[in-house]
C-alpha cells in the first residue's frame, strides 16, 4: 500500500512573550491509503495541533510532512490551499458551516471552488445519503447539532478527498447522535476508499479504526506499525 501521509521529526513550538511552549516534539508517523487511523491523548497533548500540521493548516518549526506525495512545508499558503481543496476533507467538532448558506450550499462550497459543473447534483445526492434529503434549503440555525454535523460530513466527502481529517467529530453531540454520525462517517469512508484520520479522546471511537497513535505531553507514547 502507498503512503498517503509521511511525517518525520516534527516539532512545533509557540512563543508567548519571552516564553516558549513546545506543543509537539519529534513526531514521526506514516499512514497508508484507505487506512483508518486515530490520534488519542489527554487534553493538551497536541492532538489538534498535529492534525492541523498534517493537513497543512499550520507550519511546523522543524521536520517534514509529505501529504499526497507533496512536501507541504515547501508550498506557499495558496499552493497549500489548492492541495487541500483537491485532496483533503475536514470534519470539525463545531461543524464550521457557513451560517448564511443553506445545507445544500454548504455542501457545494468545495465543489464550486473546484469549478465543478455538477455541484448542486452531487450535493443533493450526498445530503440524501446522510439522511437530509428534506433539509436542502434549511440554514444551520434551523438544524439540530446532529443534522449540522451530518451536513459537515456530506461536505467533507463532496470533493472526493484522498484523506479526511476529523477533529473530535462527536465532541458536541450526545452519545446516541454521535454514534449515528460516526457510523455515517465510517460507512461513507468505506464506500469512497478515503483515508480517515480521527482526533478523539473517545477510546471507544478510536478502537473502530485500524491503528491508534497515542500522544502525551506532545510526544508519541504508542505508534503501532501498519499491518503491511
Amino acid at each position: 500500500m502507498a503512503k498517503i501521509l509521511n511525517v518525520h521529526n516534527l516539532d512545533k513550538t509557540y512563543s508567548s512573550g519571552s516564553k516558549k511552549l513546545t506543543v509537539l516534539q519529534d513526531i514521526s508517523l506514516s499512514i497508508e491509503e484507505s487506512e483508518t487511523f486515530a490520534i488519542v491523548g489527554p487534553s493538551g497533548s497536541g492532538k489538534t495541533t498535529l492534525l492541523g500540521l498534517c493537513a497543512g493548516l499550520d507550519r511546523p518549526n522543524s521536520g517534514s510532512i509529505e501529504l499526497c506525495g507533496t512536501e507541504i512545508e515547501r508550498l506557499t499558503e495558496d499552493e497549500r490551499a489548492v492541495l487541500r481543496n483537491k485532496n483533503v476533507g475536514f470534519v470539525f467538532q463545531d461543524f464550521q458551516l457557513l451560517p448564511t448558506l443553506t445545507a445544500l450550499e454548504n455542501v457545494a462550497v468545495p465543489l464550486e471552488l473546484q469549478g465543478s459543473k455538477n455541484a448542486s447534483k452531487i450535493s443533493r445526492e450526498l445530503l440524501e445519503k446522510v439522511g437530509l434529503g428534506d433539509r436542502f434549503h434549511h440554514y444551520p440555525s434551523q438544524l439540530s447539532g446532529g443534522e449540522q454535523q451530518r451536513v459537515a460530513v456530506a461536505r467533507a466527502f463532496s470533493n472526493e478527498p484522498s484523506i479526511l481529517f476529523a477533529d473530535e467529530p462527536t465532541g458536541n453531540l450526545d452519545a446516541e447522535t454521535g454514534e449515528k454520525v460516526i457510523d455515517l462517517l465510517f460507512n461513507l469512508n468505506k464506500e469512497s476508499g478515503t483515508t480517515l484520520v480521527i482526533v478523539t479522546h473517545d477510546l471507544e471511537l478510536a478502537q473502530k479504526t485500524q491503528r491508534i497513535l497515542r500522544l502525551k505531553g506532545g510526544r508519541i507514547i504508542e505508534n503501532p506499525i501498519s499491518a503491511s
